[in-house]
């Protein structure tokens, strides 16, 4: 065991696997600060059981460095991605990888497949490795990696964060962009610097912390539209984000601060579908567009063939996505980018305290299988090849 002494906190460092975990040396990671043994003063936190000290965020980007290489490779990435945003590059976007990254090492596992791949087909999309780390729910359930990294409730965000931020930095090291959504309006300055693509979720497109913050964030957005498939939400949502705005959070450092931001030209809307309903067949796409040239914003979006397009179904989810490489193929541009959520194993599984998961298969919503997504992938390459004749 090291120690290392960053004043005031003490730091312990172990291995589980092949990934360290740092945690506060006082009640492994459990630290109380300003509640355990203080008497309330009958209003604030009435409710609050505990609270435990966060790693500043400059703390992690030090231990865990995103490095002159990796800097490079982030930025070449977000650039290709606006660019195929913005028509100037013919490629199809595809944001491919599981619903929410559980497991590390099959999470890596995948990234070596999908980069083989990526190289493969680079002449007609352009992929991006989904590494999902905050689960939104609509009532309770599993929140993510870097909520609990230990899939036991113990809320080890310290852990989760250093898990995640590790697993960036691999994923960029073997040269696939990564794609994430943003829930947690802190989580960012954790990881950000890592990220050429970013989401904002169906549940979150009509907050208003949200639509700040995706002004703020250095990457392209992708707002989605509402659970019950209303698309006007999103196109709102691009809108505020394009505008600059001002807004309570946090440095590097971990103190409050007022962050300003300059405005976020790089939005776009992402069609879900809603309510058990599909919205990517010709007409609402149609009907999409439209909504965005009546505000003003360019006429481009990205379809995700998975939730409401697809029944969080895989094999409904395949055939979706063929549906939309029929629309490229048949010269549709402004269709710059689809999503996909696969894995090594299609479907998923429960996440059931003392009982083995299965490697490689998702414990959130059911994901495509390794093999169709290769097909998937070589269908949407010949699809942006039809487009260009």
């Amino acid at each position: 065991m090291r120690v290392r002494r960053h004043a005031p906190i003490a730091v312990r460092i172990w291995t589980r696997g092949s990934y360290d975990c740092t945690v506060l040396e006082k009640g492994e990671g459990k630290m109380i600060i300003g509640m355990q043994g203080a008497k309330r003063d009958g209003v604030r936190e009435q409710r609050i059981a505990k609270v435990v000290e966060l790693t500043p965020p400059g703390k992690l980007i030090e231990e865990l460095p995103l490095g002159e290489e990796r800097t490079k490779a982030v930025i070449r990435g977000r650039q290709e991605v606006v660019d195929v945003l913005a028509g100037r590059d013919p490629r199809l976007m595809v944001v491919v990888g599981p619903c929410s990254v559980h497991d590390p090492k099959a999470a890596l596992d995948y990234a070596n497949r999908l980069a083989a791949q990526a190289r493969q087909l680079k002449d007609d999309i352009l992929v991006v490795m989904r590494v999902y780390f905050e689960k939104p729910r609509t009532t309770v359930g599993w929140k993510g990696l870097i909520n609990d990294p230990h899939l036991d409730g113990s809320a080890d965000v310290n852990a989760g964060l250093r898990i995640a931020r590790k697993l960036l930095l691999e994923v960029v090291e073997i040269g696939l962009p990564v794609g994430c959504e943003f829930l947690d309006p802190i989580t960012p300055q954790y990881i950000a610097d890592t990220v050429a693509w970013g989401a904002i979720g169906a549940r979150t497109s009509e907050s208003q912390t949200h639509r700040q913050l995706g002004s703020g964030l250095s990457m392209p957005i992708g707002f989605k539209n509402r659970t019950d498939g209303n698309v006007q939400v999103a196109v709102d949502a691009v809108r505020a984000a394009a505008a600059q705005h001002a807004f309570a959070g946090i440095d590097d450092t971990g103190a409050p601060a007022i962050l300003h931001t300059t405005g976020n030209p790089d939005c776009h809307i992402i069609l879900r579908g809603g309510h058990g309903m599909p919205n990517f067949h010709p007409p609402e796409v149609e009907d999409a567009l439209v909504t965005l040239g009546v505000a003003g914003l360019p006429e481009r979006l990205v379809i995700d063939a998975s939730h409401d397009n697809s029944g969080k179904d895989p094999e409904k989810q395949f055939f979706a996505a063929g549906e939309i490489a029929d629309q490229v193929a048949d010269g549709n541009k402004a269709i710059v980018g689809v999503m996909l959520e696969s894995f090594l194993v299609e479907g998923r599984q429960d996440l059931r305290p003392g009982e083995p998961l299965v490697y490689g298969q998702s414990i959130t919503d059911a994901c495509l299988s390794w093999e169709d997504t290769v097909q998937a992938l070589d269908r949407f390459a010949s699809a942006v090849q039809a487009r260009r004749a």
